[in-house]
């Protein structure tokens, strides 16, 4: 065995740094996959915070623009290791808990698998909870009582 015979084994495994040279991956790169990732959890309505959200609005209504997938996103990358924060509405009538767990999983399985990265850790902030009434579809519809 040759004393180059562990970084080949460590690159075939995904290392990010070895004898031949270094990857670096872009927190956008990171913060999108994370996005991506968690809106993938049955319980997760939206990303952000109030704000976000509604710029995010407002991007969506602009012809051509396209979906910011980092929105409510913030992560910090090192090389070997991320951080994720993510700010999220769920669902009314699901378990917080078992969205956080599902999230936490997902966008670690997603990030480990896609970029090598040691995820330490997944902070979730819940800024709030979707109604279905909420969307106003219905709210226009029972905006009067008597006709």
């Amino acid at each position: 065995m040759t004393a180059s015979t562990p970084a080949v084994a460590k690159a075939s495994t995904g290392s990010l740094v070895t004898t031949q040279g270094s990857t670096t991956i872009a927190d956008v790169v990171v913060s999108k996959i994370a996005g991506l990732a968690a809106r993938e959890v049955h319980g997760v309505h939206d990303l952000g915070g109030n704000a976000s959200r509604a710029v995010g609005a407002l991007r969506d209504r602009i012809p051509g623009a396209s979906t910011n997938y980092s929105q409510g996103v913030s992560v910090e990358v090192g090389e070997k290791q991320a951080a994720v924060d993510l700010d999220i509405v769920a669902e009314y009538g699901v378990s917080i808990s078992d969205v956080a767990t599902g999230i936490r999983r997902n966008v670690i399985a997603a990030l480990e698998r896609m970029t090598g990265l040691e995820v330490v850790e997944v902070n979730i902030t819940v800024h709030d909870i979707h109604v279905p009434d909420e969307d106003g579809d219905d709210a226009e519809d029972r905006s009067g009582r008597v006709e």
